[in-house]
């Protein structure tokens, strides 16, 4: 997997606003009073040059391409229509999500929870069953994929969608009290915070906070996957790519490397790396992170190794349906929890701050949206297909077999699956959207 925009949000916890003196006011041009003067209000207008990079991360920048089918499709399949979308620039894991990346969460998620809620370091572990087929032999990859340090920089296989979205929401060290960014930036950690002057208490208008880190959209994915910054000129495209990389072959024609293969895959029936002493790709299960030729992008395997998890919901339709600015399927609207008197309520026993789904009625009167879940919006949803606004209140009615069983299971055993990681400014690998 690769993650969209990943920090760590522990550090956020010891920093506190230092206004130095400035030999020239910042004075507002609305009222005409000095910014950063307390004499005046003390309205804060923070010096910002750019937001940080997180680690591991690489820029994307933004732009108009085609998203889908970019050659002839022979068994006529019709769930990846051509689509022009636009993308906002992102920032994305340059490449999957190792082993040691994966047992350094693990490690965490034990040290915080395992006394008290193991149950949330169980749920995170993989399922090394993966690798096991019923005529094959697979069981030292089971015992050794994981764990074995020859392995640590390998990509994390066997996990689910649902643990690839909560290990973007844990990218954030832990301490004792379950430190949580987000219930910081609510007032929730003060006792933690050294200066008692609450005034001087890091913000998220003081720019140190990164975005929250997620997975990618399929469009931000596909996106940065082709990497077509080098075949521009002019806003025209000279070259558009099917891979990752120009022309429609698996080998490089670089003369220091010519005919060698650029990523990771089964070549044919019986062929995972080729022959002894002339190996083609040299893999026979998914290889070190980083390996072969990066994009255009300067991101690793996004074509080959292991299929990678996206954030949307999958539907066949979905390309002709979406936005054409950021678009994307599987939104279910929520707001803070609050208490009667508007109070945001305390975090829940994992240090996080409490969500609920808006309602109907907090929806209404609203142009852009009518109700909380929108997965099945134009696509199950007989409300939005007929185009009926009698009765857009009602709930959707959601495939048991389908959208809840993505959240009660993973996948099946047989499939490798890892993930890539983002944020506002975001990246991700070989995709694989979720069903529902």
């Amino acid at each position: 997997m690769r993650i969209l925009g990943k920090t760590f949000g522990l550090a956020a916890l010891a920093l506190v606003l230092a206004f130095s003196a400035c030999s020239k006011k910042q004075t507002s041009r609305t009222t005409g009073w000095n910014y950063n003067d307390p004499k005046m209000g003390g309205f804060k207008n923070a010096k910002y040059v750019e937001q940080e990079t997180g680690p591991g991360l690489v820029f994307i920048e933004g732009g108009t391409f085609v998203m889908g089918a970019t050659q002839d499709r022979v068994v006529f399949n019709a769930d990846n229509n051509p689509r022009r979308v636009t993308i906002r620039s992102f920032y994305m894991d340059q490449t999957e999500v190792t082993n040691l990346d994966y047992l350094e969460y693990l490690f965490w998620l034990n040290r915080v929870y395992g006394e008290n809620y193991h149950l949330v370091y169980k749920k995170a572990l993989p399922d090394t069953m993966v690798w096991r087929t019923k005529l094959a032999y697979n069981e030292p990859l089971v015992e050794n994929y994981l764990r074995n340090p020859a392995f640590k920089n390998y990509p994390v296989v066997g996990v689910s969608w649902v643990q690839a979205t909560e290990y973007a929401k844990n990218l954030e060290q832990k301490d004792a009290n379950h430190f949580n960014t987000e219930a910081y930036l609510a007032g929730q950690y003060e006792d933690a915070i050294a200066s008692g002057d609450e005034a001087k208490r890091a913000s998220r208008e003081d720019g140190f906070f990164l975005p929250s880190y997620r997975l990618p959209t399929e469009a931000e994915w596909e996106f940065a996957a082709l990497g077509l910054m080098e075949n521009t000129e002019y806003e025209r495209i000279q070259e558009r790519k099917v891979y990752p990389w120009n022309g429609h072959y698996l080998r490089t024609k670089e003369k220091k490397y010519y005919g060698s293969f650029v990523a990771n895959f089964k070549r044919g029936r019986g062929d995972y790396m080729g022959v002894a002493g002339a190996l083609n790709d040299g893999a026979a299960i998914p290889t070190e992170v980083g390996s072969y030729f990066p994009n255009d992008y300067g991101l690793y395997n996004m074509g080959g190794n292991v299929s990678e998890w996206v954030l949307d919901v999958y539907r066949p339709s979905t390309f002709q349906d979406m936005d054409d600015l950021e678009g994307f399927r599987g939104n279910v609207f929520t707001t803070v929890m609050t208490d009667e008197d508007g109070f945001i309520l305390p975090k829940d026993s994992l240090g996080r701050i409490r969500y609920r789904e808006i309602t109907a009625e907090e929806a209404e009167g609203r142009r852009n949206y009518r109700k909380a879940n929108n997965v099945n919006y134009l696509d199950g949803d007989p409300n939005t297909i007929l185009r009926s606004d009698d009765n857009w209140a009602a709930q959707d009615t959601i495939n048991t077999s389908t959208t809840d069983q993505m959240f009660l299971r993973p996948r099946r055993s047989h499939q490798l699956y890892w993930f890539p990681l983002c944020y506002e400014q975001c990246r991700q690998p070989a995709k694989q959207k979720r069903s529902t």
